[in-house]
C-alpha cells in the first residue's frame, strides 16, 4: 500500500511540474498591454499572455498607452518567459523577464495595467504581494489610468462590449 501511495505522490508532483517551462528568445511583437510574441532560438513563435496583470483593451482609454509602454520595455529585446499554462485563446501564460525586470510588474508600476486578482492564487505569494503593493502605489500617485476618476477595468469593459454584441477585445 505504501508503494502505491509513493507512486501516486510522484505522479502528482511530476504532473504539477510538467506544465511549467521556460522559453528564451527575442520579443518580435507586442499586441497590446499584456500580450507579446516571442521568437525562440529555433525560430518558433510563441504568443504569450503576461501573467498576473490585465491591461486595458486597445479600444478603451489607456489601451494604446499600455501597448506602447510594453513595446518600449520589450520590443526587439531578449527575454525569458516562465510559463505555467495555456489560456483559452491558446496563448502561453507566462511571467516575462527582460534584463531581470518583470514586465508585468513594470506595467502595473506605470499605472497602465491592473493586478489581475482573479488569478492571484496562481502566483507565488511574494509576487502577489508585490503586484498588489505596486498597484496601490500607482493608484495613490495617480499614475497612468489611475489619473482617471473612474477607470474601467478591462474585464468590465469586455463584459460590457459582449453585452452590446461585440467580442470585448
Amino acid at each position: 500500500m505504501q508503494w502505491i501511495t509513493a507512486l501516486l505522490l510522484v505522479g502528482l508532483v511530476a504532473s504539477a511540474q510538467a506544465g511549467t517551462h521556460q522559453i528564451e528568445g527575442r520579443v518580435v511583437g507586442v499586441h497590446d498591454g499584456d500580450t507579446i510574441t516571442l521568437l525562440d532560438s529555433e525560430h518558433r513563435q510563441h504568443k504569450i499572455r503576461l501573467d498576473g496583470i490585465d491591461a486595458p483593451e486597445l479600444g478603451q482609454p489607456f489601451g494604446r498607452a499600455s501597448k506602447l509602454h510594453l513595446a518600449e520595455l520589450l520590443a526587439g529585446r531578449e527575454a525569458v518567459a516562465e510559463c505555467s499554462k495555456i489560456d483559452r485563446y491558446r496563448r502561453e501564460v507566462c511571467r516575462v523577464l527582460v534584463g531581470g525586470a518583470d514586465a508585468g510588474l513594470e506595467q502595473v508600476r506605470a499605472g497602465i495595467a491592473w493586478f489581475f486578482r482573479r488569478y492571484a492564487k496562481e502566483l507565488p505569494p511574494n509576487r502577489r504581494q508585490r503586484y498588489a503593493d505596486m498597484e496601490a502605489e500607482a493608484k495613490a500617485e495617480r499614475r497612468g489610468l489611475w489619473a482617471d476618476a473612474e477607470p474601467v477595468a478591462p474585464w468590465d469593459w469586455r463584459a460590457n462590449a459582449r453585452a452590446r454584441g461585440g467580442d470585448g477585445r
